[in-house]
């Protein structure tokens, strides 16, 4: 049998097997340690952006809690402040028998009022302390008011009138007559149902604890309060928000006479206490707003951040904490439907 011809179209066996050389080698210890040097640049970008984007997530999350908080504060306090002097049939509080001041003898037995006819002292349905705790009753937890801000109380019946009902205070507010504090089931003596009607009293007393429900023994967490008028009746001790650490308060006065052109328009904000809002001396000066600056401070310390700022508002001007807690200080200006009348 005679042997296949070469027709040439197959390599020598010599260059085949350098072709087969060629084709199975690997990469060289200088490409590896190149593309080793480029994966490790790529990874540590990779991980410098994932970490830089880890601490803007947590810095916008901590900044957007801290305005969360500020807006449900504000707006807790707004619709009462808000509906301060309001009376039910009557815009007078000098109309309403019963009623009494800190000089005058106790007038109604509240349970933990926080002063001498504190409760019903509508005169001043509007009031507070300025950078002073300066209530008799007892703050949160025995712990004390934080120090040097400031304290609100309104004072107002509620929205609509309802049944009377036993231990409440409550305000027969009348059209064409005097109306009446009193507690009880029953409506007082000489009162139609046609021309009056039958209001729960609402006192409330904002003040700023330097503990919360949150507070643990390593990290107390500050807190705005209310005292508040219930059913007894007594006055009760209540959380609005934690991380509140500070409140301060201004009122907007009109101190125009009556029938004068500049009458209805606030001329001034004043500190709570101050001599012009005095009825006594002042009478025809008005009451027509309410400016409110709260400080929110977050409930935990962050790691690696320092508050440097200093915070200048209100009457307070305080220097930098330079701690880990983060701070934002909002403020609004809340206009009063119901303001005093001229006496």
């Amino acid at each position: 049998m005679s042997k296949p011809r070469d027709l040439g179209l197959l390599p020598p066996p010599a260059q085949r097997a350098s072709f087969r050389s060629r084709n199975v080698s690997g990469m060289t210890l200088i490409e590896l340690m190149v593309a080793l040097a480029i994966g490790s640049f790529l990874l540590l970008g990779a991980v410098t952006v994932f970490v830089q984007s880890q601490a803007a997530f947590r810095v916008n999350e901590a900044s957007a809690r801290l305005q969360e908080n500020a807006r449900f504060a504000l707006g807790a306090i707004e619709p009462d402040i808000r509906m301060a002097y309001y009376l039910g049939l009557t815009t007078r509080p000098d109309r309403i028998r019963g009623r009494a001041s800190p000089d005058d003898p106790v007038a109604f037995a509240v349970g933990g009022d926080c002063g001498p006819n504190w409760t019903v002292n509508l005169d001043a349905a509007i009031d507070g302390t300025n950078n002073v705790y300066g209530w008799s009753c007892t703050p949160y937890a025995g712990a004390g008011a934080m120090a040097v801000s400031d304290t609100l109380v309104v004072r107002r019946v509620e929205e609509a009138p309802g049944a009377p009902a036993p231990n409440r205070l409550q305000v027969q507010s009348a059209r064409f007559q005097e109306g009446e504090l009193f507690v009880g089931p029953d409506v007082p003596e000489g009162y139609s149902s046609e021309t009056s009607a039958t209001y729960r009293l609402v006192v409330n007393g904002y003040y700023v604890s330097p503990t919360s429900s949150l507070s643990t023994a390593d990290n107390p967490v500050p807190s705005l309060r209310v005292k508040t008028l219930i059913d007894g009746p007594r006055i009760e001790d209540r959380e609005v928000l934690p991380g509140v650490e500070d409140m301060q308060v201004q009122f907007g006065i009109d101190t125009d006479p009556p029938d004068t052109p500049g009458r209805g328009a606030i001329d001034r904000y004043v500190n709570p206490g101050d001599p012009l809002l005095d009825r006594s001396t002042y009478p025809d000066v008005r009451v027509l707003a309410v400016r409110v600056w709260l400080r929110i401070r977050s409930e935990r310390p962050e790691p690696d951040f320092t508050d440097s700022s200093s915070y200048a508002y209100a009457d307070r001007n305080d220097d930098a904490p330079n701690d880990g807690y983060r701070r934002i200080v909002v403020s609004k200006t809340i206009y009063l439907r119901n303001a005093r009348p001229a006496s």
